[in-house]
């Protein structure tokens, strides 16, 4: 859908935390359900470094086929950047409550 900018030059800081909002947001709802899922093979920092490489492909994804597909739109380095902000500030969240989620998450799944 084509959005009205508001940007300061080329750059629209918005639009980059929006963009970190997002994959910030798709990084912890991932990492949720695959701890919610407990998959006894993998462990939590494999899990979550493997989520968060898989995220970063998509958003590369995204922006090149936004520019390939549409003719109004193109794709941004910046946000790729933004998007993978995103991404590792999620991730060194989960790493820094890595203990407290481990402990919830056992209590949960006990309860199911």
């Amino acid at each position: 859908m084509k959005l009205g900018k508001i940007s300061v030059g080329s750059f629209s800081p918005t639009d980059k935390l929006l963009h970190l909002g997002a994959y910030f947001g798709l990084l912890v709802l991932w990492k949720v359900y695959f701890m919610l899922k407990n998959k006894p093979k993998s462990t939590y920092k494999n899990n979550l470094f493997k989520i968060a490489g898989l995220a970063v492909l998509f958003g590369m994804l995204i922006e090149v086929l936004q520019g390939v597909l549409t003719s109004y739109r193109e794709p941004d380095w910046f946000d790729i950047l933004a998007n993978t902000a995103g991404i590792l500030l999620a991730v060194v969240i989960f790493l820094f409550f890595e203990k407290s989620l481990k402990r919830l998450n056992s209590k949960i799944n006990l309860i199911f």
